[in-house]
């Protein structure tokens, strides 16, 4: 079981690792290709008098990549669709991680017992919430599921709206599955709070830090 989890928190880690990194490409390539022919244009231009040959061959490259920057008409519509995927599979990475902002500062007054109470509230309305996001963004799905429909600027490739919307009750599903870990730690007194970033704790040890410097 415990192998299962480390291969399943890898393969999370390398998806969003994934995700990043054809966001990051998809874009540098367009904005490359918007902007790389004009410099061919411009060689073309410097050497129209002296060198027509050469000039002709830039004005032949400047064309061939216009061509591709108009034919990456997609990309933006790709940009969106991997960053709705980041977004959705992400929130229960920071759940695990306790990367999502906690405000807490009073609850942190309260005796350890108390603390127990309520993280086990608010962990059963995380539950709560995302058990409802799930069932409804499901419906949502099965819905464009069933239409079929192509999405915008994807359709060419056969992706369709259900491929990108099919992150959202995943999304929501693997937020449940995060807090009902969560539920379960605190039960068994393994964790008191819901394990959230605490932005005050981690700006007085950079200030401790900053003093040793």
């Amino acid at each position: 079981m415990n192998k299962l989890r480390l291969i399943w928190d890898h393969f999370e880690e390398g998806f969003i690792v994934f995700l990043l990194t054809a966001m990051t490409l998809v874009t540098f390539v367009y904005v490359i290709l918007n902007n790389f022919y004009t410099f061919f244009y411009n060689l073309a231009d410097y050497f129209e008098d002296g060198s027509p040959n050469l000039a002709e061959l830039f004005f032949t490259i400047g064309d061939f990549i216009l061509d591709m920057a108009q034919t990456m008409t997609w990309s933006n519509a790709l940009t969106k669709a991997l960053f709705a995927w980041l977004l959705f599979f992400g929130i229960s990475y920071g759940v695990r991680v306790g990367g999502h902002i906690g405000i807490d500062a009073l609850v942190k007054l309260a005796s350890r017992e108390t603390q127990k109470r309520i993280a086990l509230l608010a962990c059963f309305i995380c539950l709560g919430y995302a058990g409802l996001m799930a069932f409804a963004s499901f419906s949502w799905f099965s819905t464009l599921f069933q239409v079929n429909i192509g999405a915008d600027d994807l359709g060419q490739f056969g992706i369709k709206q259900w491929h990108i919307t099919l992150i959202v009750p995943l999304g929501f599903i693997l937020v449940f599955i995060r807090f009902t870990e969560i539920f379960v730690r605190i039960l068994r007194n393994d964790q008191v709070g819901l394990g959230l970033a605490d932005e005050a704790a981690d700006a007085l040890k950079l200030s401790e830090q900053e003093e040793h410097k």
